[in-house]
């Protein structure tokens, strides 16, 4: 749209310069033309830039450098977007190509002691789905979640700790089962 405002402007300039012997009345009759079309052209121009809740009138100049800045400020904005689009597409990347490339399988290990359980948690640096999906189904058995933490072990291994009180020995049956089964499903869906 602003760049249809510059074009129209240069069309009525290059309209006037073509015709070099108009005559008084015509001159003054362009002229108004001229200035009714810039009018118009502004005001489109301002109505594109959005404005502060000000109800004075602003001046054409200010219009002017308002919507100049306004435009460097959507470059600014547009650079910085794509700048965020590529990293996150490398992170995906980077993702993609240590699943695909062999990344560290998720493994669990469940120890029942008395009424509570204590789970260890092994898995890849970009699988923290798994560990927010494990907290979900303990969340789902109704028992509470005492502790919970990870250490990186190196780039591709996080292992996580969480100890749980249950308040009944079949809800330590019961999460020990989903959470196995659900590891197992991560695990065989990695592979493929």
């Amino acid at each position: 749209m602003l760049l249809s405002i510059a074009y129209q402007t240069n069309t009525l300039i290059s309209m006037e310069i073509n015709n070099p012997n108009p005559s008084k009345m015509d001159r003054k009759f362009i002229e108004r033309n001229r200035r009714i079309q810039m009018k118009t052209l502004y005001s489109k121009l301002n109505s594109l830039v959005p404005h502060h809740t000000s109800r004075e009138a602003i001046s054409l100049p200010d219009q002017l450098d308002e919507a100049t800045n306004y435009i460097k400020s959507l470059k600014a904005n547009l650079e910085r977007m794509k700048e965020m689009k590529d990293g996150l597409r490398g992170l995906v990347e980077r993702a993609n190509t240590s699943r695909s490339y062999g990344s560290k399988s998720p493994q669990i290990q469940i120890q029942e002691i008395g009424s509570s359980l204590a789970i260890a948690l092994n898995t890849g640096f970009n699988s923290q789905f798994i560990f927010n999906e494990t907290i979900r189904i303990v969340h789902e058995e109704r028992v509470e979640v005492v502790n919970a933490n990870f250490s990186v072990v190196d780039d591709d291994t996080v292992f996580h700790t969480i100890h749980l009180t249950t308040g009944e020995p079949s809800a330590a049956a019961r999460i020990s089962q989903r959470l196995n089964k659900f590891v197992h499903d991560v695990d065989a869906s990695n592979k493929y």
